[in-house]
C-alpha cells in the first residue's frame, strides 16, 4: 500500500471540493520510519522489522487473523474492543502488553484497577489467540505483538485499511500499578490541546492525531463519560436536536456502569469516516469531537477526512504505526510470556 503526500495547502482545497491526487514535498502523514522504506520486507526500525517472524513462527498473523475473525463471529463488538485495549495499553508504560496482566495478589493493583480502564473487555481474547500461536510456535511470539496484530485485524475486518506493521516487541517484565495508568490515560473529556500534546509524544504530526481519533468510529461512549458535557456550564458547539438524543439516552442521575452508553456513531461496526463527518455536523459525542472542527489547526484534516475516506485511512495507518512503535521492548528487553495474564 502506497501512502500519498499531502501539504496544508492540499487539504485547504478540500474545503473549496477541488482535491486532486497531488504530490508535494511537505510530508504530513508518512511515518519518520529509520531505515528506508517500511513496505519493504527487509525494513528495520527500533529493533521493529517486518519479517521478524520469518523463521520462527511464519503461520503468526494468519493464526491472528483466523483467531479473530472466528471470534468475532460470535460477538461482533469484539474489533471496537481490542482497538480500545490496544491503546490503553500502549498508552501505559508503552505497548508491552501489560494491560494484559492480572494482579498476583490483593495488594498489589495492576493497570486494570484504573477508573480510567472501565468498560475495557476483551483482554481473554488476546490470550485465546495467545494460545493457538503457542500451540504452532511455543515461547515465540510476544503478548505485545499479538495485540497489535489483532488490532490491526480488528481495523481490516471492520472495513479499514489493511495497516503494515513492524514486529518484534516483548512482553514487560515489570507491570504498571494503577496510578501510573491514572497518570497515563486521557481523560474523557479531555480538550484539544492536551489531546495534540499527548499523540505528539508518539511522534505523531497534527493531521496524524486527529486520524487517530478517527478509531472512535467503532464502539461506544458510556454514559458517566459525557456527564461532565451534557450536564456542566461549559457549553460546545453541538446540534440541539443530537443534544437532545444525547440527555434521553444519558439522562442525569441515571447513570448505570457497562450498561448506559451510547454508539459513536450510526456505523458503530464499520471502521469508516462517519466520525468526521458527525464531527463536523455537530453531531461528536465527545468534548474533543466539537473542538476539532472549529480549530484551525485541526479543521482542514476533520474536513479532508470526511469528504475522502481513502485520505482518512492512510493518515491512520501512518498514525497506528507509530503509536504502535512507541516505547516499545526490544532484543533482550522483557520477556515472552507463554500467558499473557501473567508474569511468569
Amino acid at each position: 500500500m502506497s501512502l500519498r503526500i499531502y501539504s496544508v495547502g492540499d487539504f485547504c482545497r478540500v474545503l473549496n471540493g477541488s482535491l486532486h491526487t497531488v504530490a508535494t514535498s511537505a510530508s504530513l502523514f508518512y511515518p519518520s520510519f529509520d531505515q528506508g522504506n517500511p513496505q519493504s520486507k527487509g525494513y528495520v526500525r527500533g529493533g521493529l522489522s517486518l519479517n521478524f517472524y520469518e523463521q520462527s513462527c511464519p503461520q503468526v498473523e494468519y493464526i491472528v487473523r483466523a483467531s479473530l475473525r472466528s471470534i468475532s463471529l460470535t460477538d461482533p463488538t469484539t474489533p471496537a474492543a481490542i482497538l480500545r485495549l490496544l491503546f490503553h495499553d500502549c498508552q501505559v508504560q508503552g505497548c508491552d502488553a501489560s494491560i494484559l496482566l492480572d494482579p498476583e495478589s490483593d495488594i498489589f493493583q495492576t493497570e486494570m484497577a484504573s477508573r480510567k480502564n472501565f468498560g475495557i473487555q476483551k483482554r481473554e481474547t488476546i490470550n485465546t489467540i495467545k494460545a493457538a500461536v503457542e500451540a504452532v510456535c511455543p515461547q515465540q511470539v510476544s503478548c505485545a505483538d499479538i495485540l497489535v496484530l489483532a488490532a490491526r485485524e480488528a481495523i481490516a475486518m471492520s472495513g479499514g485499511p489493511m495497516i503494515v506493521v513492524p514486529l518484534g516487541r516483548r512482553d514487560s517484565s515489570s507491570p504498571p500499578n494503577f496510578r501510573q495508568a491514572d497518570a497515563s490515560l486521557p481523560e474523557p473529556n479531555i480538550g484539544l490541546d492536551a489531546t495534540l500534546q499527548l499523540f505528539a509524544k508518539k511522534g505523531m504530526t497534527v493531521g496524524e492525531s486527529v486520524a487517530i481519533l478517527g478509531a472512535h468510529t467503532l464502539g461506544v461512549t458510556h454514559c458517566f463519560n459525557l456527564e461532565s458535557r451534557l450536564y456542566k456550564p461549559e457549553v460546545d458547539k453541538i446540534d440541539p436536536q443530537f443534544e437532545i438524543f444525547l440527555k434521553m439516552s444519558c439522562p442525569l442521575g441515571s447513570f448505570t456502569p457497562n450498561s448506559s452508553f451510547v454508539v459513536n456513531d450510526p456505523t458503530t461496526l464499520l471502521f469508516d469516516n462517519q466520525y468526521f463527518v458527525n464531527s463536523i455536523n455537530g453531531r461528536g459525542v465527545l468534548k474533543i469531537d466539537a473542538e476539532m472542527p472549529l480549530d484551525p489547526r485541526t479543521a482542514p484534516f476533520i474536513q479532508a477526512f470526511a469528504y475522502d475516506q481513502e485520505v482518512f485511512f492512510e493518515a491512520f495507518s501512518s498514525a497506528f504505526a507509530k503509536l504502535s512503535s512507541s516505547n516499545v521492548l526490544t532484543g533482550n528487553q522483557g520477556v515472552i510470556r507463554t500467558n499473557c495474564n501473567r508474569l511468569y
